[in-house]
């Protein structure tokens, strides 16, 4: 095979006879399965080179970049130091404990930025562009970075081109170039060859990696990939995108700072207290008091929340993919809790989207199908009398068929005739194609295509007949303006002639009609019959059914070129029939609608569908009892004042375009609503992009509405968005809950420390001599840091949700993550903390309140415990502010292994000798531990009975108790 590279002629300046053959390529069949698999080992992946590679010893030690753990690290040199200078010990005990906290926190970073990373990158994976392509002769979708050279690709409206290739057959193809060429406008293309040099802009035969398809679709043979596109040669290397900064990460990193300034405040006091009333006396004590300070900084600041946020929000982005919903923006996990509106399409979303025909409707009778999904089995049966017949090549009835069914009139004459037109058009004006695996009958393409290609095969009409009548040999695609497809074929019966099917919305199609198939003949389409047809697109509509009309017409085949045909061959159609399809409502729908309303979200259907069938399924689904509807024609009518308040009211809008979705976007945003939107096409890209959260389908959605959407449905299932926002308020949830343990178990800490040293001399924690004793030492707190801001914290971000989530009201939009509930328990539960720990050294010493008779290494081991212990109760507080800890106490399987984790290492820092001397605490005996677990436990019995007075208070008011963590 020869690239582009080793032939003198650029691609678009070469046949595509002679690309074909340089490329070894396929138009019918494309590549085998087997070639392009060689070919991906050959020529690599189409994807842009990354971005330089960051080492994992670089990521590690850009952990020690902090300025606070810069400080742990000068000051761990200098307590060496001194104890080189002094050697008053075997080994610098203290050097060492404060060195291998710092690094045993860095390492705990590094994991969990590894984590991040690595979830951010499954996420990626997941969410990867897709192409479709032809191998061996077979239509599929593939990942896009596994295309090779000399594949055929097809391209449609909405689809990001996903290599450089060259046209081998189009249809009214128009592509967008800006992001290549600067072109603004759309640019037409064609496959005529060009045979002089010609700037990118000028090469109408070509299609180009990272542009969009505006209109039509088209093959294109790929003869450039990765960095040999055209974009790839001008990106150069792709550089690596700046992580996401969410706005919940800038308040954190803002309630960092402030934190951080308090601190240092009270730090600053401790140690200028202690110089000035601690009579420090040698360079040694100095440094000690020094260290503390820092060491007290470092416990109080969670420095490695912002890392910690990361992983939380990683690690549930990557559970809500598993549940069919791929977040391709984080803020949208943190608006996913807000959401007042969930505004959907039906069909795919709320229905199967599996479209079976069920009804065809023409001039001499119905005919009603059965059957369910993609399989071309079921029984064709008229229901008009008199019809005793089936043609010899109809499927025979199913076994399983009812009696009455089998009583049914059979198909013959003009009915047959007009049926066979019907379905034939239906068929071929169609871009569906129905295969059959391992797995059964699927359609790749349309599903509204793809029922009726089965509708076809079920009356006996079969491709390859179909093919060798009908050849195709022109398009107008579908648009939303029109609401119409056409194809041309030559008939091949009357090669004099070109053939024009087209299938539409009956209304639209309707008005491009003036006569009718009755039989072989063919009538005037009066007024009369007109309404008559469109009364029964109402009785179809009332049946919920989905209905198409289908109508051709007979062209001189010298006419026109049939590739530059326009929407004027769509006029003086003859009109064959209307065909109903039902496209049942998902069964897991009903009860998401539900769980989607308790939860204080109100549902809102947007389709274009017919407005009594989106009325019946709106019902079916609980979305609008009341059965009101208001209609694009209906809604352009409004004033925007009248918009505003029809949206309050109304839950179903039926035959809306694209362009309706944005106004009712805005309606319900200057209304105050928080709204999720679904889109599909090109033309939804505006309404997702203006929704606070943007879903696109990542089955039938564009690439262009994947790209404008927060939000990707893997599935296209409603069910999965109500999941969405279940996962994004347990996300949120739980980053409360660490926020609530980390803020209020550091802020005992910071209150133990500083009380301490005031009340040193109350306390007894003050010599004869004058000489002030810190209730903790800087290598304790430290520890105390690393083992309850550690595995606890972390295991509180995976708490799984409770009943409660999908029971509350959506969260305020712009409420701030700690609210001032939060910091009442917060800061109730320091209080207890720092109360509770100061009494227990009290209790330890011989002076003070309450007599002891310890030295100051025992009620400074005590004073430590019980903080520990404190922080361990306190991480089943922390899991509501309000509900009581005891609900689904054990629910969390994370949490109960990480208490056990942090009991076991403060068991070692206690008893292990080596760890008695670099923490410098003593063995303490089990009624000591009794005290510790006993004064410790107030912090749950306490906070127990504040939340049980405040859901009494709630109650008593007759105010619902929210019950959010």
């Amino acid at each position: 095979m020869h690239t582009s590279e080793q032939n003198k002629k650029d691609s678009y300046q070469q046949s595509i006879q002679e690309l074909v053959s340089a490329y070894e390529a396929d138009t019918r069949l494309g590549l085998s399965e087997t070639e392009a698999l060689a070919r991906l080992e050959r020529y690599g992946r189409n994807e842009l080179p990354a971005g330089k590679v960051i080492p994992r010893w670089q990521k590690f030690l850009a952990q020690f970049q902090n300025v606070l753990v810069i400080l742990l690290l000068i000051a761990t040199a200098i307590s060496a130091g001194l104890w080189l200078y002094e050697r008053e010990s075997a080994l610098p005990y203290e050097a060492i404990a404060i060195f291998a906290v710092v690094l045993l926190n860095a390492l705990m970073g590094y994991i969990q930025e590894s984590r991040a990373e690595e979830a951010v990158a499954a996420l990626r994976r997941m969410s990867a562009a897709r192409a479709k392509v032809v191998r061996d002769g077979v239509q599929r979708s593939v990942i896009a970075a596994e295309l090779v050279p000399g594949d055929i690709i097809l391209v449609e409206e909405g689809d990001t081109i996903p290599a450089d290739a060259r046209l081998i057959q189009t249809t009214a193809l128009q592509t967008s170039e800006a992001a290549l060429t600067g072109e603004s406008l759309p640019v037409s293309k064609d496959t005529g060859l060009i045979t002089e040099p010609s700037e990118l802009g000028d090469r109408h035969n070509m299609i180009f990696s990272g542009t969009t398809v505006t209109f039509g679709r088209a093959y294109a043979l790929v003869v450039a990939i990765g960095a040999q596109t055209q974009m790839g040669r001008i990106a150069g290397m792709l550089a690596m995108v700046p992580p996401e900064t969410t706005l919940l990460q800038k308040e954190l990193a803002h309630i960092g700072k402030l934190l951080g300034i308090i601190v240092m405040a009270i730090a600053i006091i401790m140690i200028t207290t202690i110089i000035l009333i601690g009579k420090v006396s040698s360079l040694a004590v100095l440094m000690d008091v020094l260290i503390l300070g820092v060491a007290l900084a470092v416990a109080a600041i969670p420095e490695g929340l912002p890392a910690v946020v990361t992983a939380v929000l990683a690690l549930g982005v990557q559970r809500m993919a598993c549940r069919n919903a791929i977040v391709r923006h984080l803020p949208a996990v943190e608006t996913l809790g807000s959401a007042t509106i969930i505004a959907s399409d039906k069909t795919g979303t709320l229905t199967k989207n599996e479209m079976t025909v069920r009804v065809v409707i023409t001039a001499s009778g119905r005919i009603e199908m059965t059957g369910t999904g993609y399989s071309p089995k079921g029984e064709v049966r008229s229901c008009s009398p008199g019809n005793n017949d089936y043609p010899d090549n109809f499927p025979q009835a199913d076994p399983g068929v009812m009696e009455e069914d089998k009583a049914s009139g059979r198909i013959e004459g003009a009915l047959r005739h007009e049926l066979e037109w019907a379905l034939a058009i239906a068929d071929r004006a169609s871009n569906a194609v129905l295969q059959h695996n391992a797995d059964g009958w699927r359609v790749e393409g349309d599903p509204t295509e793809g029922a009726l290609i089965v509708a076809a095969r079920k009356a006996g009409l079969e491709a390859d007949a179909l093919d060798a009548r009908f050849e195709r040999v022109g398009e107008l695609p579908f648009t939303s303006e029109r609401k119409l497809m056409t194809t041309l074929h030559a008939n091949k019966k009357k090669r004099e002639c070109l053939l024009v099917f087209t299938k539409g919305a009956p209304d639209a199609l309707l008005t491009r009609c003036s006569l009718e198939l009755v039989g072989e003949e063919t009538r005037a389409l009066t007024p009369e019959r007109r309404s008559e047809i469109l009364k029964l697109n109402e009785e179809l509509a009332a049946e919920a059914l989905r209905s198409l009309g289908v109508a051709f017409r007979s062209l001189p085949a010298d006419a026109f070129e049939a590739d530059r045909a326009d929407e004027s061959i769509e006029y003086n159609l003859v009109f064959v029939g209307l065909i109903g399809m039902l496209d049942p409502p998902r069964e897991e729908a009903k009860n998401a609608v539900s769980r989607a309303k308790a939860a204080g979200i109100r549902p809102i259907m947007i389709t274009g569908d017919h407005p009594v069938t989106a009325t019946v399924i709106a019902a079916q689904l609980g979305i609008a009892e009341d059965r009101r509807v208001v209609t694009g024609a209906k809604l352009e009518q409004l004033s925007d004042e009248e918009l505003d308040r029809t949206v309050k009211e109304v839950s179903v809008y039926a035959r809306v375009n694209p362009e309706h979705k944005l106004r009712i976007v805005k309606a319900l945003q200057r209304g105050g609503e928080v709204t999720a939107m679904t889109g599909d096409g090109v033309n939804d890209a505006p309404a997702l992009k203006t929704s606070d959260i943007g879903v696109a389908m990542g089955i039938t959605g564009t690439d262009v509405s994947r790209e404008a959407a927060d939000m990707v449905l893997t599935d296209d299932n409603f069910a999965s968005i109500v999941a969405a926002v279940e996962e994004g308020r347990t996300i949120f949830s739980n980053i409360r809950k660490f926020l609530r343990y980390l803020l209020s178990s550091n802020i005992g800490e910071v209150l133990v420390m500083f009380f301490g040293v005031l009340l040193a001399n109350i306390i007894g924690l003050q010599t004869e001599d004058g000489l002030i004793v810190l209730p903790l030492l800087a290598t304790q707190l430290l520890w105390i840091n690393f083992v309850t801001d550690g595995a606890p914290a972390l295991a509180l971000g995976v708490d799984p949700p409770g009943a409660h989530v999908m029971r509350r009201p959506p969260r305020a939009k712009g409420e701030r993550v700690i609210t001032p509930e939060m910091w009442f328990g917060i800061a109730f539960v320091g209080v207890i903390t720092a109360i509770g720990t100061l009494l227990v050294i009290d209790a330890c010493l011989p002076q003070g309140l309450i007599e002891g008779a310890g030295s100051i290494p025992y009620a400074q081991t005590m004073a430590f415990n019980t903080l520990v212990l404190f922080s361990l109760f306190n991480v089943l507080n922390a899991r509501s502010d309000k509900q009581s800890a005891f609900v689904g106490l054990f629910s969390n399987k994370w949490l109960w292994s990480a208490i056990p984790l942090s009991l076991l290492l403060q068991v070692a820092v206690i008893y292990v000798p080596f760890l008695q001397h670099a923490f410098s605490t003593v063995s303490l005996s089990l009624r000591d531990w009794l005290l510790c677990a006993g004064v410790a436990s107030s912090v749950l019995w306490l906070r127990e009975l504040s939340k049980l007075i405040y859901r009494a208070a709630s109650q008593a008011s007759r105010s619902p108790v929210a019950q959010q963590p």
